[in-house]
């Protein structure tokens, strides 16, 4: 949990649930142009950022848990903890994002279409949404075969047909919440046109949207002046869903 500076108890904060990428990347004290934990609860926001299963520091079972189990036991640790952190009185609970990118992206587009109405607003950069597209178009596919278990087609592997059935573009039905999609044009890792797919979902569902794209950056958004302007953008949508005082602005 992260708090803003001048955190009260008294009050009511909005929060955001920080999905994790990698999938197996620790959440630690770690600086980014783009995920400054730090700096979005200077922005008033109560942060959560669960120790997930898939990340590592609990040891080799925990750490190697979420593999073949994208959409699994991770998502549910991600929902119990902000069911947990409902309970607290300084948390408005009508004001809850979720956000992440790359397997953050993906966990992010999976809750779009899994929530139960837990959150008000999404955001997700450079993350996977259609799984069977992402199988054949990453530069990375023997991290693929690891993680998802085979390829799609593969009718008799039962790992992989559980990791495909969870891809989230087959819950886009479910979709009912704003989202802010963002992507590089340069990611080999998981192609620009993963986000394009998940922004004209959301758009033919009557949602409201927004995409940024980057045509210089690849996974990340590494120069200095596309940092500030997806900052601007982050907090500019954030806010608009996520402050009720921005909701009352016309």
């Amino acid at each position: 949990m992260l708090y803003p500076a001048d955190f009260d108890s008294t009050k009511t904060y909005p929060a955001l649930l920080y999905c994790q990428g990698g999938p197996q990347s620790a959440v630690s004290q770690f600086f980014s142009y783009r995920w400054n934990l730090a700096l979005m609860a200077a922005h008033g926001y109560i942060v959560i950022a669960p120790n997930r299963r898939g990340l590592p520091g609990f040891g080799t079972e925990w750490n190697a848990q979420i593999s073949k189990d994208y959409g699994g036991q991770n998502m549910k640790d991600y929902l119990s903890a902000v069911d947990d952190m409902k309970r607290e009185s300084y948390i408005d609970s009508k004001h809850i994002g979720a956000v992440g990118a790359s397997y953050g992206g993906f966990s992010v587009y999976w809750l779009a279409g899994n929530h139960d109405g837990r959150f008000a607003a999404f955001v997700a950069h450079a993350g996977i949404f259609n799984t069977d597209a992402q199988y054949l178009e990453t530069e990375e596919m023997w991290f693929a075969n690891w993680d998802l278990g085979g390829p799609f087609w593969d009718k008799s592997n039962a790992a992989a047909q559980r990791s495909f059935a969870n891809s989230p573009h087959r819950f886009v039905d479910k979709w009912d919440t704003p989202i802010l999609v963002t992507h590089g044009e340069y990611d080999f890792r998981i192609l620009a046109s993963q986000g394009m797919m998940a922004f004209n979902a959301a758009k033919l569902r009557g949602i409201p949207a927004e995409m940024l794209i980057f045509p210089d950056e690849n996974h990340w958004i590494l120069k200095p002046q596309n940092s500030v302007l997806w900052q601007r953008v982050f907090f500019r949508w954030l806010d608009r869903w996520l402050k009720p005082e921005a909701e009352q602005k016309p």
